[in-house]
């Protein structure tokens, strides 16, 4: 099971910072933007980690305090998902 939740977590993580670059990139441009909510199930399938590095790396929506707000919350839902996980089934 850890092995398939880390494989998860790397390609949704993946594929949320790729998509941080490509709003970034097209944000610059004046393009058509990935909706917010896009951005935010992308996080919300395991993808946070790749979308905390792409704010990181792209300098994108981290001054958005509505955006972070969601985005912490989503963190705050996987940290404690995977401490009911490790409290009652890794660790009875």
């Amino acid at each position: 099971m850890l092995e398939f939740a880390l494989i998860a977590y790397a390609v949704a993580s993946a594929a949320t910072f790729l998509a941080y670059g490509w709003d970034k990139r097209q944000a610059m441009r004046g393009g058509r933007r990935a909706r917010e909510r896009t951005l935010h199930l992308l996080e919300l399938a395991g993808g946070w980690p790749g979308g905390l590095v792409g704010q990181i790396v792209f300098k994108h929506k981290r001054q958005k305090v509505s955006y972070m707000l969601v985005f912490a919350g989503i963190v705050l839902l996987h940290v404690a998902g995977w401490y009911v996980v490790y409290r009652y089934w890794i660790s009875p």
